[in-house]
């Protein structure tokens, strides 16, 4: 086997699936977009697609997109110079879609605060109930609640 240059997982997906490349081209926008446009611009607009050399870019409000719209030959020209695939912008309204927070920034699941005890009392509750799916999701909301609250009358 010859070994060669490495290369980037990017470039070999585009030499495999050429569809990719626009989309590959919009995710590299993404990610440079507030250095490209700004920071008050990138928070209220995203690159959305990349259609014959026309960059899609949704706004989140109609000020915002009216400043756009004026702006868009200037906006063109500095996305042109760093990614030649883009000839020409286009502004719409409407939301970005969020993004997804990074993986360190979710929470954790919560560990198991649940004995053996507990948890063979909740399959003893769920037990009843006839239809599977409503079993499952009367363990899960068991499971969340537990304890159960003192029996009235055992209070002391």
């Amino acid at each position: 086997m010859k070994s060669g240059t490495p290369r980037i997982v990017g470039e070999l997906l585009v030499s495999a699936v050429p569809q990719l490349q626009d989309r590959l081209l919009v995710q590299r926008l993404r990610r440079a977009w507030s250095t490209l446009v700004g920071v008050d611009v990138a928070r209220r607009s995203r690159p959305e697609a990349l259609v014959n050399g026309c960059l899609h870019v949704v706004v989140d409000n109609s000020p915002w997109l009216h400043e756009l719209t004026l702006r868009a030959p200037d906006l063109g020209a500095r996305l042109g110079t760093e990614f030649p695939a883009v000839r020409s912008v286009r502004f719409a309204l409407g939301a970005p879609p969020a993004e997804e927070p990074p993986p360190a920034a979710r929470p954790a699941p919560r560990p198991s605060r649940l004995s053996d005890d507990d948890r063979r009392a909740i399959d003893a509750a769920a037990a009843a109930i006839s239809d599977p799916d409503v079993a499952a999701g009367a363990r899960r909301l068991l499971a969340r609640a537990w304890p159960p609250p003192p029996a009235r009358g055992n209070e002391r």
